[in-house]
């Protein structure tokens, strides 16, 4: 398998301990924790991590 490329931390970290990145990964999506990349990372298809994004822009995740 290749290895994700192009990873970006979340826009909405900034300074905060609770971040995340996001990877590009052939189909779809690698993700993992900025404070402990090595434990390594899951993967998502590229339907997927579109739901998700949909989901958030819904409002699906807001508290």
């Amino acid at each position: 398998m290749t290895p994700p490329k192009g990873w970006r931390k979340s826009s909405r970290s900034h300074q905060h301990t609770d971040c995340v990145e996001v990877g590009r990964l052939g189909g779809g999506a690698a993700v993992r924790d900025t404070k402990n990349r090595a434990a390594g990372y899951f993967t998502t298809t590229g339907r997927q991590w579109q739901n998700f994004l949909t989901a958030l822009k819904n409002g699906n995740y807001d508290r």
